[in-house]
């Protein structure tokens, strides 16, 4: 049996009322193009509440996907991974930039006062990287709320945060993707203890 809850509107829309069940850390996994980014995104633009962090989005030219770009919510911009980066780290064709996740993402997860901070994703590529790896423990230690995706399967690294006692984990599948946003949302308001 999956430790991953499936969600459905038969139990994950209701309100919590024992604070003990809510977590701090509310992730989304699933195979890829599920809609994990999808839903994130959706969260950031109905959210109303300060955030910083990042998320990624596929590059395609002629609808051949050629690679994956991270974009901060403060406006920077650069390859997580391309075709033609020349790295030591690759997945598959696509080169890895280190320097990119180290200098745009690490920077943009780092805790600001009490705000949402938004991790798309810890993933493989992202991993590659100690320093990033660091960046994300420090920020899911840290008092601030975390909306992320994290990859389905995964490393011990990866493994070990899935295993964390503060981390909520939401699998996108086609039936609850378009319903997951208004429920993390939910989640936020009532970790906050008020409606958003």
């Amino acid at each position: 049996m999956s430790l991953i809850p499936q969600f459905s509107s038969a139990w994950g829309l209701g309100t919590i009322t024992d604070m003990q069940d809510l977590k701090k850390n509310i992730f989304l996994t699933g195979a890829p193009s599920s809609g994990k980014t999808t839903v994130v995104k959706k969260v950031i633009a109905n959210l109303g509440l300060p955030a910083n962090g990042f998320y990624t989005e596929e590059e395609r030219m002629a609808d051949k996907r050629v690679g994956f770009l991270m974009k901060t919510l403060d406006g920077r911009t650069g390859y997580l991974a391309h075709q033609d980066v020349q790295s030591d780290f690759h997945i598959r064709r696509y080169g890895v930039s280190i320097e990119n996740i180290e200098t745009i993402a690490v920077p943009s997860i780092a805790p600001v006062n009490m705000n949402v901070i938004i991790i798309d994703e810890i993933g493989k590529m992202e991993c590659f990287s100690e320093i990033f790896r660091k960046a994300a423990i420090n920020v899911l230690d840290s008092p601030n709320m975390v909306v992320g995706t994290i990859t389905l399967g995964g490393d011990d690294f990866i493994r070990a945060i899935k295993n964390r006692s503060d981390i909520e984990i939401y699998e996108v599948t086609s039936e609850n993707r378009d319903l997951l946003p208004d429920l993390i949302r939910r989640r936020i308001a009532e970790l906050l203890g008020h409606s958003l």
